[in-house]
Protein backbone atom coordinates (compact mmCIF):
# COMPACT_ATOMS: atom_id res chain seq x y z
CA UNK A 1 0.00 0.00 0.00
CA UNK A 2 2.87 2.39 0.70
CA UNK A 3 4.02 1.95 -2.90
CA UNK A 4 0.65 3.13 -4.18
CA UNK A 5 0.64 6.03 -1.68
CA UNK A 6 4.07 7.20 -2.88
CA UNK A 7 3.02 6.75 -6.49
CA UNK A 8 -0.14 8.79 -5.87
CA UNK A 9 1.83 11.61 -4.25
CA UNK A 10 4.07 11.89 -7.29
CA UNK A 11 1.14 11.78 -9.71
CA UNK A 12 -0.52 14.54 -7.67
CA UNK A 13 2.62 16.66 -7.95
CA UNK A 14 2.77 16.07 -11.70
CA UNK A 15 -0.84 17.19 -12.13
CA UNK A 16 -0.25 20.36 -10.09
CA UNK A 17 2.99 21.01 -12.00
CA UNK A 18 1.22 20.79 -15.37
CA UNK A 19 -1.62 22.96 -14.10
CA UNK A 20 0.89 25.59 -12.95
CA UNK A 21 1.46 26.67 -16.56
CA UNK A 22 -2.03 28.15 -16.74
CA UNK A 23 -3.36 28.28 -13.16
CA UNK A 24 -2.13 30.97 -10.74
CA UNK A 25 -2.78 28.99 -7.55
CA UNK A 26 -1.04 25.91 -8.92
CA UNK A 27 1.94 28.06 -9.92
CA UNK A 28 2.18 29.49 -6.40
CA UNK A 29 1.96 25.95 -4.99
CA UNK A 30 4.85 24.71 -7.16
CA UNK A 31 7.07 27.78 -6.99
CA UNK A 32 6.55 28.21 -3.25
CA UNK A 33 7.94 24.75 -2.59
CA UNK A 34 10.73 25.05 -5.13
CA UNK A 35 11.96 28.36 -3.71
CA UNK A 36 11.62 27.35 -0.05
CA UNK A 37 14.75 27.23 2.11
CA UNK A 38 14.15 25.93 5.62
CA UNK A 39 16.35 27.55 8.26
CA UNK A 40 17.69 25.08 10.83
CA UNK A 41 16.40 25.57 14.38
CA UNK A 42 16.36 23.52 17.56
CA UNK A 43 13.41 22.75 19.82
CA UNK A 44 10.77 24.65 17.91
CA UNK A 45 7.01 24.11 18.07
CA UNK A 46 5.48 23.19 14.71
CA UNK A 47 1.95 24.12 13.64
CA UNK A 48 0.60 22.92 10.32
CA UNK A 49 -2.55 24.20 8.60
CA UNK A 50 -4.03 23.03 5.34
CA UNK A 51 -5.23 26.49 4.37
CA UNK A 52 -6.42 29.85 5.69
CA UNK A 53 -9.60 28.43 7.19
CA UNK A 54 -7.67 25.91 9.28
CA UNK A 55 -5.28 28.66 10.36
CA UNK A 56 -8.16 30.71 11.74
CA UNK A 57 -9.58 27.57 13.33
CA UNK A 58 -6.33 26.69 15.09
CA UNK A 59 -5.30 30.27 15.80
CA UNK A 60 -6.59 30.35 19.42
CA UNK A 61 -4.35 27.38 20.27
CA UNK A 62 -1.44 28.91 18.38
CA UNK A 63 -1.81 32.19 20.30
CA UNK A 64 -2.05 30.41 23.64
CA UNK A 65 0.96 28.20 22.94
CA UNK A 66 2.92 31.28 21.89
CA UNK A 67 2.08 32.85 25.25
CA UNK A 68 2.86 29.69 27.25
CA UNK A 69 6.20 29.02 25.51
CA UNK A 70 7.56 32.53 24.80
CA UNK A 71 11.17 31.37 24.47
CA UNK A 72 10.47 28.73 21.82
CA UNK A 73 10.47 29.29 18.09
CA UNK A 74 7.13 28.76 16.33
CA UNK A 75 7.25 27.26 12.85
CA UNK A 76 4.11 27.29 10.68
CA UNK A 77 3.55 25.36 7.48
CA UNK A 78 0.72 25.56 4.98
CA UNK A 79 -0.34 23.15 2.27
CA UNK A 80 -2.33 25.68 0.25
CA UNK A 81 -1.31 29.02 -1.29
CA UNK A 82 -4.48 30.62 0.06
CA UNK A 83 -3.12 30.12 3.56
CA UNK A 84 0.55 30.77 2.94
CA UNK A 85 0.23 33.88 0.80
CA UNK A 86 -2.08 35.64 3.27
CA UNK A 87 -0.39 34.58 6.53
CA UNK A 88 3.28 34.25 5.51
CA UNK A 89 4.16 37.34 7.57
CA UNK A 90 2.09 36.56 10.65
CA UNK A 91 3.76 37.79 13.85
CA UNK A 92 2.59 34.59 15.55
CA UNK A 93 5.39 32.63 13.86
CA UNK A 94 9.16 32.88 13.64
CA UNK A 95 9.06 31.28 10.19
CA UNK A 96 6.33 30.27 7.74
CA UNK A 97 6.85 27.70 4.98
CA UNK A 98 4.97 25.67 2.45
CA UNK A 99 4.78 22.06 3.59
CA UNK A 100 7.12 20.10 1.32
CA UNK A 101 5.69 17.28 -0.77
CA UNK A 102 5.16 14.22 1.43
CA UNK A 103 8.06 11.99 0.44
CA UNK A 104 10.38 10.09 2.76
CA UNK A 105 13.32 12.27 1.73
CA UNK A 106 11.46 15.56 2.21
CA UNK A 107 10.03 14.53 5.56
CA UNK A 108 13.42 13.45 6.89
CA UNK A 109 15.10 16.68 5.76
CA UNK A 110 12.35 18.93 7.11
CA UNK A 111 11.98 17.28 10.52
CA UNK A 112 15.76 17.10 10.90
CA UNK A 113 15.99 20.83 10.14
CA UNK A 114 13.35 22.08 12.60
CA UNK A 115 13.54 19.36 15.31
CA UNK A 116 10.17 20.21 16.88
CA UNK A 117 9.40 19.67 20.57
CA UNK A 118 5.88 18.83 19.47
CA UNK A 119 3.66 19.30 16.43
CA UNK A 120 0.04 20.46 16.14
CA UNK A 121 -2.08 19.74 13.07
CA UNK A 122 -5.55 21.27 12.74
CA UNK A 123 -8.57 19.23 11.63
CA UNK A 124 -7.30 17.77 8.37
CA UNK A 125 -4.02 16.69 6.75
CA UNK A 126 -2.72 13.20 7.46
CA UNK A 127 0.66 12.69 5.77
CA UNK A 128 2.35 9.32 6.09
CA UNK A 129 6.02 10.30 5.83
CA UNK A 130 5.83 13.40 8.02
CA UNK A 131 3.88 11.55 10.69
CA UNK A 132 6.21 8.56 10.48
CA UNK A 133 9.28 10.77 10.84
CA UNK A 134 7.81 12.52 13.89
CA UNK A 135 7.11 9.09 15.34
CA UNK A 136 10.72 8.00 14.75
CA UNK A 137 11.93 11.13 16.54
CA UNK A 138 9.46 10.38 19.38
CA UNK A 139 8.00 13.84 18.83
CA UNK A 140 4.46 14.27 20.23
CA UNK A 141 1.93 14.95 17.49
CA UNK A 142 -1.48 16.40 18.32
CA UNK A 143 -4.56 16.71 16.13
CA UNK A 144 -6.85 19.54 17.24
CA UNK A 145 -10.47 20.10 16.17
CA UNK A 146 -10.34 16.69 14.53
CA UNK A 147 -13.49 15.31 12.98
CA UNK A 148 -14.14 11.99 11.26
CA UNK A 149 -16.91 10.55 9.08
CA UNK A 150 -17.72 6.89 8.37
CA UNK A 151 -17.05 7.23 4.65
CA UNK A 152 -13.42 8.26 5.11
CA UNK A 153 -10.71 5.85 3.99
CA UNK A 154 -9.56 5.24 7.58
CA UNK A 155 -12.69 3.14 8.15
CA UNK A 156 -12.67 1.16 4.88
CA UNK A 157 -11.35 -2.38 4.52
CA UNK A 158 -8.61 -1.08 2.22
CA UNK A 159 -7.58 1.75 4.56
CA UNK A 160 -4.80 -0.09 6.42
CA UNK A 161 -2.06 2.40 5.55
CA UNK A 162 -4.22 5.33 6.55
CA UNK A 163 -5.08 3.67 9.85
CA UNK A 164 -1.34 3.32 10.37
CA UNK A 165 -1.00 7.08 9.83
CA UNK A 166 -3.52 7.67 12.61
CA UNK A 167 -1.45 5.38 14.80
CA UNK A 168 1.43 7.87 14.67
CA UNK A 169 -0.70 10.55 16.40
CA UNK A 170 -0.01 11.04 20.11
CA UNK A 171 -3.44 12.45 20.96
CA UNK A 172 -6.63 13.50 19.20
CA UNK A 173 -8.71 16.47 20.34
CA UNK A 174 -12.04 15.92 18.60
CA UNK A 175 -15.05 18.01 17.73
CA UNK A 176 -17.74 15.46 18.50
CA UNK A 177 -18.58 12.14 20.12
CA UNK A 178 -19.22 10.42 16.79
CA UNK A 179 -15.58 10.97 15.79
CA UNK A 180 -14.41 9.45 19.07
CA UNK A 181 -16.60 6.39 18.52
CA UNK A 182 -15.30 5.95 14.97
CA UNK A 183 -11.71 6.01 16.17
CA UNK A 184 -12.50 3.60 18.98
CA UNK A 185 -13.98 1.26 16.40
CA UNK A 186 -10.55 0.87 14.80
CA UNK A 187 -8.71 0.56 18.09
CA UNK A 188 -7.66 4.19 18.59
CA UNK A 189 -8.51 5.40 22.09
CA UNK A 190 -5.97 8.17 22.71
CA UNK A 191 -8.66 10.79 22.09
CA UNK A 192 -11.14 13.05 23.80
CA UNK A 193 -13.98 15.33 22.75
CA UNK A 194 -12.69 18.84 23.41
CA UNK A 195 -14.82 20.74 20.91
CA UNK A 196 -14.02 22.96 17.98
CA UNK A 197 -11.51 25.78 18.50
CA UNK A 198 -13.31 27.85 15.87
CA UNK A 199 -15.90 28.71 18.52
CA UNK A 200 -13.18 30.31 20.66
CA UNK A 201 -11.87 32.22 17.67
CA UNK A 202 -15.19 33.65 16.47
CA UNK A 203 -16.42 34.39 19.98
CA UNK A 204 -13.27 36.37 20.80
CA UNK A 205 -13.61 38.25 17.51
CA UNK A 206 -17.25 39.12 18.24
CA UNK A 207 -16.34 40.54 21.65
CA UNK A 208 -13.81 42.94 20.16
CA UNK A 209 -14.33 43.31 16.40
CA UNK A 210 -12.40 45.70 14.22
CA UNK A 211 -14.49 48.73 13.38
CA UNK A 212 -15.15 49.99 9.87
CA UNK A 213 -16.54 53.54 10.21
CA UNK A 214 -17.47 53.83 6.55
CA UNK A 215 -19.69 50.74 6.90
CA UNK A 216 -21.54 52.54 9.71
CA UNK A 217 -22.12 55.35 7.23
CA UNK A 218 -23.26 52.86 4.60
CA UNK A 219 -25.65 51.17 7.04
CA UNK A 220 -27.09 54.52 8.13
CA UNK A 221 -29.45 52.89 10.61
CA UNK A 222 -30.96 50.48 8.07
CA UNK A 223 -31.13 46.68 8.13
CA UNK A 224 -28.24 44.93 6.39
CA UNK A 225 -28.17 41.55 4.63
CA UNK A 226 -24.62 40.21 4.37
CA UNK A 227 -23.68 37.58 1.77
CA UNK A 228 -20.32 36.18 2.83
CA UNK A 229 -17.82 33.94 1.02
CA UNK A 230 -20.12 33.70 -1.97
CA UNK A 231 -19.66 31.95 -5.30
CA UNK A 232 -21.55 32.78 -8.52
CA UNK A 233 -24.51 30.43 -7.82
CA UNK A 234 -24.94 32.05 -4.41
CA UNK A 235 -24.70 35.54 -5.85
CA UNK A 236 -27.36 34.87 -8.48
CA UNK A 237 -29.76 33.85 -5.72
CA UNK A 238 -29.04 36.68 -3.30
CA UNK A 239 -29.20 39.24 -6.12
CA UNK A 240 -32.90 38.41 -6.51
CA UNK A 241 -33.55 39.73 -3.00
CA UNK A 242 -32.25 43.22 -3.70
CA UNK A 243 -35.38 44.49 -5.45
CA UNK A 244 -37.69 42.53 -3.11
CA UNK A 245 -36.37 44.32 -0.02
CA UNK A 246 -35.65 47.93 -1.09
CA UNK A 247 -35.57 49.08 2.55
CA UNK A 248 -32.62 46.78 3.25
CA UNK A 249 -28.98 47.30 2.36
CA UNK A 250 -26.79 44.47 1.05
CA UNK A 251 -23.12 43.64 1.49
CA UNK A 252 -21.49 41.03 -0.75
CA UNK A 253 -18.10 39.58 0.24
CA UNK A 254 -17.23 37.13 -2.58
CA UNK A 255 -14.91 34.19 -1.98
CA UNK A 256 -12.91 35.12 -5.08
CA UNK A 257 -12.19 38.78 -5.76
CA UNK A 258 -10.47 38.84 -9.13
CA UNK A 259 -11.66 41.56 -11.49
CA UNK A 260 -13.70 39.27 -13.72
CA UNK A 261 -15.64 37.80 -10.79
CA UNK A 262 -16.36 41.25 -9.33
CA UNK A 263 -17.62 42.57 -12.67
CA UNK A 264 -19.86 39.54 -13.13
CA UNK A 265 -21.35 40.18 -9.69
CA UNK A 266 -21.94 43.86 -10.45
CA UNK A 267 -23.76 42.85 -13.66
CA UNK A 268 -26.28 40.91 -11.56
CA UNK A 269 -27.22 43.96 -9.49
CA UNK A 270 -29.34 47.04 -10.26
CA UNK A 271 -27.36 49.68 -12.10
CA UNK A 272 -26.32 52.71 -10.13
CA UNK A 273 -26.90 51.19 -6.69
CA UNK A 274 -23.66 49.27 -6.21
CA UNK A 275 -20.30 50.40 -4.88
CA UNK A 276 -16.99 48.60 -4.35
CA UNK A 277 -15.15 48.78 -1.06
CA UNK A 278 -11.92 49.86 -2.77
CA UNK A 279 -13.75 52.85 -4.23
CA UNK A 280 -16.30 53.67 -1.51
CA UNK A 281 -13.78 53.62 1.34
CA UNK A 282 -11.98 56.49 -0.36
CA UNK A 283 -15.12 58.59 0.15
CA UNK A 284 -14.78 58.42 3.93
CA UNK A 285 -12.85 61.69 3.73
CA UNK A 286 -15.90 63.21 1.99
CA UNK A 287 -18.76 61.91 4.15
CA UNK A 288 -21.36 64.35 2.79
CA UNK A 289 -20.98 63.10 -0.79
CA UNK A 290 -21.17 59.54 0.52
CA UNK A 291 -24.37 60.12 2.53
CA UNK A 292 -26.04 61.72 -0.47
CA UNK A 293 -25.31 58.75 -2.75
CA UNK A 294 -27.94 56.22 -3.80
CA UNK A 295 -25.77 53.23 -3.01
CA UNK A 296 -27.48 50.44 -1.10
CA UNK A 297 -25.19 47.58 -2.18
CA UNK A 298 -21.56 47.28 -1.13
CA UNK A 299 -19.12 44.78 -2.61
CA UNK A 300 -16.09 43.91 -0.50
CA UNK A 301 -13.27 43.45 -3.00
CA UNK A 302 -10.50 42.55 -0.55
CA UNK A 303 -9.66 39.70 1.83
CA UNK A 304 -9.76 39.85 5.61
CA UNK A 305 -12.70 42.11 6.49
CA UNK A 306 -15.62 39.69 6.48
CA UNK A 307 -15.33 38.31 10.01
CA UNK A 308 -15.68 41.82 11.47
CA UNK A 309 -18.30 43.03 8.98
CA UNK A 310 -20.92 40.71 10.45
CA UNK A 311 -21.23 43.13 13.39
CA UNK A 312 -23.12 45.45 11.04
CA UNK A 313 -25.47 42.77 9.72
CA UNK A 314 -28.93 41.51 10.58
CA UNK A 315 -29.15 38.39 8.38
CA UNK A 316 -26.29 36.45 6.79
CA UNK A 317 -26.09 34.21 3.75
CA UNK A 318 -23.02 31.95 3.75
CA UNK A 319 -21.70 30.81 0.37
CA UNK A 320 -20.34 27.52 -0.89
CA UNK A 321 -23.41 25.39 -0.40
CA UNK A 322 -23.89 24.88 -4.12
CA UNK A 323 -20.31 23.67 -4.50
CA UNK A 324 -17.86 21.71 -2.38
CA UNK A 325 -19.48 22.81 0.88
CA UNK A 326 -20.48 25.85 2.89
CA UNK A 327 -17.95 28.26 4.30
CA UNK A 328 -17.70 29.53 7.87
CA UNK A 329 -21.15 30.01 9.43
CA UNK A 330 -19.76 30.62 12.92
CA UNK A 331 -18.27 34.04 12.17
CA UNK A 332 -21.77 35.38 11.54
CA UNK A 333 -23.36 33.25 14.27
CA UNK A 334 -21.09 34.78 16.93
CA UNK A 335 -22.74 38.14 16.25
CA UNK A 336 -26.20 36.60 16.55
CA UNK A 337 -27.04 36.64 12.85
CA UNK A 338 -29.43 33.94 11.59
CA UNK A 339 -27.61 32.18 8.73
CA UNK A 340 -28.87 30.90 5.39
CA UNK A 341 -26.86 28.56 3.16
CA UNK A 342 -27.11 26.16 0.24
CA UNK A 343 -27.83 22.42 0.30
CA UNK A 344 -24.28 21.05 0.62
CA UNK A 345 -23.82 21.37 4.39
CA UNK A 346 -23.94 17.79 5.71
CA UNK A 347 -20.19 17.62 6.49
CA UNK A 348 -20.45 20.53 8.90
CA UNK A 349 -21.70 19.70 12.37
CA UNK A 350 -22.40 23.29 13.31
CA UNK A 351 -24.67 23.73 10.28
CA UNK A 352 -26.65 20.65 11.25
CA UNK A 353 -26.89 21.93 14.81
CA UNK A 354 -28.08 25.36 13.71
CA UNK A 355 -30.79 23.90 11.52
CA UNK A 356 -32.04 21.86 14.47
CA UNK A 357 -32.11 25.03 16.59
CA UNK A 358 -34.05 26.91 13.86
CA UNK A 359 -31.24 29.45 13.71
CA UNK A 360 -29.70 28.19 10.47
CA UNK A 361 -31.59 27.51 7.25
CA UNK A 362 -30.68 25.51 4.16
CA UNK A 363 -32.20 26.52 0.83
CA UNK A 364 -32.09 24.83 -2.58
CA UNK A 365 -33.45 27.52 -4.89
CA UNK A 366 -34.73 31.06 -5.26
CA UNK A 367 -38.21 30.24 -3.94
CA UNK A 368 -36.87 28.72 -0.72
CA UNK A 369 -34.52 31.66 -0.21
CA UNK A 370 -37.43 34.09 -0.50
CA UNK A 371 -39.61 32.06 1.89
CA UNK A 372 -37.07 31.99 4.70
CA UNK A 373 -35.98 35.60 4.15
CA UNK A 374 -39.63 36.71 4.31
CA UNK A 375 -40.04 34.80 7.55
CA UNK A 376 -36.97 36.40 9.12
CA UNK A 377 -37.84 39.89 7.88
CA UNK A 378 -41.55 39.91 8.74
CA UNK A 379 -41.89 37.68 11.79
CA UNK A 380 -40.13 39.53 14.61
CA UNK A 381 -40.76 36.78 17.16
CA UNK A 382 -39.24 34.15 14.88
CA UNK A 383 -36.27 36.39 14.05
CA UNK A 384 -35.53 37.30 17.68
CA UNK A 385 -35.70 33.64 18.74
CA UNK A 386 -33.25 32.68 15.97
CA UNK A 387 -30.83 35.42 17.05
CA UNK A 388 -30.90 34.35 20.67
CA UNK A 389 -30.49 30.67 19.84
CA UNK A 390 -27.56 31.15 17.51
CA UNK A 391 -25.57 33.45 19.78
CA UNK A 392 -26.13 31.18 22.79
CA UNK A 393 -25.04 28.20 20.70
CA UNK A 394 -21.65 29.76 19.95
CA UNK A 395 -21.02 30.89 23.52
CA UNK A 396 -21.95 27.49 24.96
CA UNK A 397 -19.44 25.73 22.68
CA UNK A 398 -16.38 27.80 23.62
CA UNK A 399 -13.59 26.36 25.74
CA UNK A 400 -11.81 23.91 23.43
CA UNK A 401 -8.61 25.96 23.42
CA UNK A 402 -8.22 25.79 27.21
CA UNK A 403 -8.90 22.05 27.22
CA UNK A 404 -6.21 21.46 24.59
CA UNK A 405 -3.50 23.74 25.96
CA UNK A 406 -4.05 22.56 29.54
CA UNK A 407 -3.68 18.95 28.43
CA UNK A 408 -0.50 19.63 26.44
CA UNK A 409 1.22 21.65 29.16
CA UNK A 410 0.21 19.30 31.99
CA UNK A 411 1.33 16.23 30.03
CA UNK A 412 4.69 17.80 29.27
CA UNK A 413 5.18 18.70 32.94
CA UNK A 414 4.32 15.16 34.03
CA UNK A 415 6.92 13.85 31.59
CA UNK A 416 9.54 16.30 32.83
CA UNK A 417 9.50 18.31 29.59
CA UNK A 418 9.61 22.07 29.17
Amino acid sequence: MLFFYNFGIRIYFLIIYLASFFNKKAKLWVNGRRDCTVIRVNDCIWFHFASLGEFEQGRPVLEQIRALYPDDKIIITFFSPSGYEIRKNTPLADAVYYLPLDTAKNALAFIDAIKPKFAVFTKYEYWYHFFNELHKYKTPLYIISGIFRPRQIFFKWYGGLHRKILGFVSYFFLQDERSKQLLAGIGINNAEVSGDTRFDRVWANAQNPKSAPFVTEFKNGQKVFIAGSTWPPDEKLVATLVTLYPEWKFIFAPHEINEEKIKNLIDLLPEGTTGRYSEISNLKSHPDSYRDSNLNILIIDNIGMLSSLYQYGDIAYIGGGFGAGIHNTLEAAAFGLPVIFGPNFSKFKEARDLIELKAGFSIADERELKVITDKLVMDNKFYDAAREQIKNYVEQHTGATKTITDWITNTRKLNGLS
